[in-house]
């Protein structure tokens, strides 16, 4: 019989993260870099929050997330949704999913606020300021 896998993905602003969960001893990787040694040391923090959440159950879950696209903290939250999401399918509990929503919807739900484009021959994403002449 082959090993479960699970496959879940997560996105914040222009950042994209690919989470692959697989049965084994525990061992989290962002981006080929162990956990334990991930800097910045927030982002660090965020990504922790759903395997503390999930307790005993995510240190018998190989955990390899690939993230892309955005800055560092868009990064981490990304590589979080994507963990949080995973863990819930992989174990497929219910009280799982309503434990990461009481403690924060983010954690399942992506956050789809975009940073506003420029407008055209302005550098700025807001209308000019108005001028007076007189």
């Amino acid at each position: 019989m082959a090993a479960k896998v699970v496959h879940a993905s997560g996105r914040r602003k222009t950042a994209v993260a690919r989470a692959t969960l697989k049965s084994g001893k525990g061992v989290i990787r962002i981006n080929s870099v162990l956990l334990n040694i991930y800097k910045p040391e927030l982002a660090r923090y965020k990504i922790m929050e759903p395997l503390q959440l999930a307790g005993e159950m995510s240190n018998k879950i190989n955990i390899n997330v690939n993230v892309n696209g955005g800055g560092w903290q868009a990064q981490g939250e990304a590589a979080r949704l994507a963990i949080a999401k995973g863990l819930v399918e992989f174990s497929g509990s219910k009280e799982l999913r309503k434990t990461f929503l009481d403690y924060d919807r983010h954690l399942l739900v992506a956050d789809i606020r975009q940073a506003e484009p420029s407008k055209p021959n302005d550098s700025k994403p807001r209308a000019k300021r108005q001028k007076s002449y007189r």
